[in-house]
């Protein structure tokens, strides 16, 4: 990331990506109450802020003719909505760097998530030393996938199989809690024992507060997820639920201020307290940047076709997939799929019935006519689509380019075992 990209689009998917992990950091440096974690969101803003000065100079070097003025007035829009995710990133990690105080129930129930981010450093003793990332299967040895590698002062974002972990490496990984213990043995990093939860009674006034807390992040994460998704699609019915999850995040602040009010007249303690108000506002925040993101197509504005591409262009695509009847993952739940594991897909969102399901569990049962919302490596795009039920056409130029689905041969389709 030493290295300036050469092209708004290449900047604006760089930015895109560095956007979300500077997020899953944020969120992480909280749950392991790790300052050094905090350090890397710290260091990321600092590149960030050199990529949006660069992005704004382009633009404006590149309106000619005021009929260019508002296609390209909708990159500026959604390059500052970048920066403000990454900055509200900055105020989650002072939750850690500044000591604002978090309630232990709070790390116990972050610790329940089904996935979370985390950082390992890899030793010169490790078995990943010198090795490739496609040759350690970290998706199926440990459950987590590699997000970016911090080398010296470096960072690798464009992450792919071929490549080589050095002695002092740093892995930033997202993946299931229950493979933390077996990468820390992989990198021969000190043993990992997850957070306990407090066993002291003192603190369930906060209960319901915890709780919506909890879920103003999921649905924080999967606002900015919808909203890069609904831009790179140009979908009115992503843009309108990003719409709806921004309005019940503030909803769900204005309740959560309110129960950590009420607790703190029955607590003595309050600095256990302003981690929780600094956590809600931090979601709402986010919610009102991944609205700002999908004004732009609620309203109908004409904004640039960079957009699109770059987005496209980022480290992971946005797919939108229909589950065929009698595929492979009609009847099967996420939970069997595995689909983060292989293909390598997080599901953003289940489209049912003219309805979203957002983040779904992994209990979460997909059915023939569902449609998917998912992003992943864009090398496993055809055998989601596989699973799906579906053979994987990638056009050619002449044709437009882009990709069809055509029907797989139903005596082909068998469930994951």
């Amino acid at each position: 990331m030493d290295d300036r990209p050469r092209s708004l689009r290449a900047m604006l998917a760089e930015a895109k990506d560095n956007s979300e992990l500077m997020i899953d950091l944020a969120y992480a440096a909280v749950f392991f109450n790790d300052p050094g974690m905090a350090d890397e969101v710290a260091h990321l803003e600092e590149h960030m802020n050199d990529l949006v000065q660069s992005m704004r100079e382009v633009c404006i070097l590149a309106c000619r003719r005021p009929a260019e003025a508002e296609s390209m007035a909708s990159v500026l829009q959604l390059i500052s909505a970048i920066e403000g995710i990454a900055n509200t990133a900055i105020d989650i990690t002072r939750i850690v760097t500044h000591r604002l105080g978090i309630p232990p129930e709070l790390i116990a129930d972050l610790s329940n998530a089904e996935e979370v981010s985390h950082r390992v450093w890899v030793r010169d003793d490790s078995h990943m030393v010198r090795r490739s990332l496609a040759a350690l299967e970290l998706p199926v040895a440990a459950g987590m996938r590699v997000m970016a590698i911090r080398r010296d002062r470096s960072w690798i974002t464009d992450i792919d199989g071929d490549e080589i972990l050095l002695p002092g490496d740093v892995l930033f990984v997202h993946g299931s809690p229950a493979g933390l213990v077996r990468l820390h043995e992989l990198a021969a990093a000190p043993t990992w024992e997850p957070p306990a939860p407090a066993t002291s009674g003192a603190l369930t006034e906060l209960d319901r507060a915890v709780d919506v807390l909890v879920e103003m992040k999921n649905i924080s994460e999967a606002a900015v997820g919808l909203a890069y998704s609904a831009l790179a699609l140009r979908d009115d019915g992503l843009a309108s639920e990003v719409l709806h999850l921004a309005e019940r995040l503030d909803e769900m602040k204005d309740h959560l201020q309110l129960w950590v009010l009420r607790a703190a007249a029955n607590d003595a303690d309050h600095s256990k307290l302003r981690g929780l108000l600094q956590l809600s506002q931090a979601a709402e925040e986010l919610g009102d940047q991944a609205n700002q993101m999908t004004w732009l197509i609620r309203e109908e504005m004409d904004f640039h076709p960079v957009v699109g591409i770059a987005l496209g262009d980022a480290d992971e695509v946005v797919v939108r997939m229909p589950i065929a009847s009698g595929s492979p993952t009609d009847g099967a739940t996420l939970l069997e799929l595995q689909l983060d594991i292989e293909p390598g897909f997080a599901v953003l969102a289940i489209r049912r019935e003219g309805r979203y399901v957002y983040r779904p569990r992994g209990l979460a049962q997909l059915h023939g006519g569902d449609e998917l919302i998912a992003t992943g490596p864009d090398e496993g795009r055809a055998r989601l689509a596989e699973l799906a039920g579906w053979r994987l056409i990638d056009e050619d130029e002449e044709a437009g380019g882009g990709f069809r689905l055509e029907p797989l041969q139903a005596t082909s389709a068998q469930r994951p075992g």
